[in-house]
């Protein structure tokens, strides 16, 4: 996988929803000066908007870029349905299943036996909701071993959030190239087609939101600072091709189902670009963790590094949430996650190294979903070890990066889900937790009273 890191030396704009303007160097002058559609563009290239939003979308939430490119995206082929393999928007047809579940690690197919680029190898584990409502999210598990190829894709449904887990990837956009890596992540927002390139076997998880796109959390009384900081935030400059390809591939997501289309050359002919609607990546590791330093524990939430809101205020269709390496240092407190019910759903994977409340059996490239109100928390042996150990200050999940999609929605588990890779032992790890209870004597009931209560009684 080094192999693609060595070869590629990506540049990137930094910042978060930013407006950006940038052109390939091979063509200066290529973005219009003081206008989006002047009536001859430069290089004979053709105006396009690519919009995010509705045109009349409050400033604040306005999203949209102009590309300028050798071909407008319009010239291909009728789309036509095509296989979508392991991928679903049928989980309305599951039982549901409230019990907790977990996954182990999915496994990818070996390249000599069966070839699998990134849109063949992605399956959905569960979702919610309905693309054609626009609400609604859904996550999938994604394994190939082989790169696209002559094939782009793009979702008309909603944003994808993507996650490595193993592999690096490279991903060619219409604004240009990504190199993501395990404990990176990247965001296609809707409509962008994209395609992605492998070196070996990959793996890793992807969210969608139908809803809406992601923005950075409030930090309300944080202040100005901390969490995912936008400045780390990177999209691509320009950067085009202009190849003829006989027979390339345009896959649309749309409604659930996967069409195709072709065309004759590349998609990603875009000279110029210029708005604030783009792709993005960020590293996990430059995320400013905040928690608690006196007592007690602090919610998952000041974890948040990206958000979808619903319309109800501070509630998520989902938010993605990490537990990064950190300090603990809180006195007088159970310093693992806590035993919860939870209104939300919570979608757990591993990206590397073990998680702290679950060492055994939780493992990269596997996950959990704890549904609306059914409990969990730690193992009976992270209990009785985090129950007695001394409480100084000692670092936490170093060499591990766990994550969590949460959702005011509730997920059903896809057939497919049910039937592959399930850890039928899951519910085994909370059966050896003991009762710890001890009956107060009589006389300590008294003393815990004292003399007033006892005056009282007679």
């Amino acid at each position: 996988m080094k192999l693609i890191s060595n070869m590629i030396t990506a540049k990137y704009l930094s910042g978060f929803g930013n407006e950006f303007a940038t052109e390939d160097a091979r063509c200066p002058g290529a973005l219009p000066d003081g206008q989006n559609n002047p009536q001859k563009c430069e290089y004979g290239l053709y105006a396009e908007q690519l919009s995010g939003s509705a045109f009349t979308a409050p400033r604040n939430s306005n999203m949209r870029s102009w590309l300028y490119r050798i071909r407008p995206s319009a010239v291909h082929t009728p789309f036509e349905k095509t296989d979508r393999g392991n991928m679903t928007d049928d989980w309305n047809k599951a039982h549901p299943n409230p019990n907790q579940m977990r996954w182990l690690p999915f496994d990818i197919p070996n390249k000599k036996n069966k070839k699998q680029d990134f849109v063949q190898g992605l399956s959905t584990v569960c979702g919610a909701g309905d693309p054609m409502s626009r609400h609604g999210a859904a996550i999938y598990i994604y394994t190939c071993n082989s790169p696209m190829g002559d094939r782009c894709v793009y979702s008309s449904d909603g944003d994808f959030l993507i996650v490595p887990q193993q592999g690096s990837l490279l991903v060619t956009t219409e604004f240009g190239k990504m190199l993501v890596e395990p404990n990176e992540i990247c965001v296609i927002q809707l409509g962008m087609r994209f395609n992605v390139s492998v070196m070996g076997e990959s793996r890793g998880y992807v969210l969608e939101v139908f809803d809406s796109h992601f923005i950075l959390p409030d930090l309300g009384p944080i202040g100005a600072n901390g969490l995912a900081n936008p400045r780390d935030f990177l999209s691509p400059v320009a950067w085009y091709e202009d190849r003829e390809v006989k027979g390339y591939e345009v896959i649309n997501k749309y409604q659930g189902h996967l069409f195709k289309a072709v065309q004759d050359h590349s998609p990603f002919d875009v000279v110029a670009w210029h708005g604030n609607y783009t792709p993005y990546k960020y590293n996990l590791k430059n995320f400013m963790v905040i928690n608690a330093v006196a007592f007690d524990h602090a919610d998952p939430s000041i974890f948040t590094v990206l958000t979808c809101q619903s319309t109800r205020p501070g509630v998520a269709i989902a938010d993605f949430v990490i537990f990064p390496p950190r300090w603990g240092v809180t006195d007088n407190t159970f310093r693992p996650p806590y035993y919860h019910r939870n209104c939300m759903s919570e979608f757990m994977g591993l990206i590397l190294g073990k998680y702290e409340a679950k060492e055994s059996g939780f493992m990269p490239g596997g996950c959990t979903l704890h549904s609306m109100m059914t409990p969990h928390g730690p193992d009976a042996e992270c209990f009785e070890k985090a129950s007695k150990e001394p409480l100084a200050p000692v670092r936490v999940a170093d060499g591990t990066q766990a994550f969590m999609f949460e959702s005011s929605l509730s997920f059903r588990v896809t057939d497919w889900a049910n039937k592959t890779k399930v850890d039928e032992n899951y519910y085994t790890c909370w059966q050896p937790l003991k009762k710890h209870f001890t009956q107060p004597t009589s006389s300590a009931v008294q003393a815990q009273e004292g003399p007033s209560k006892k005056k009282l009684k007679k």
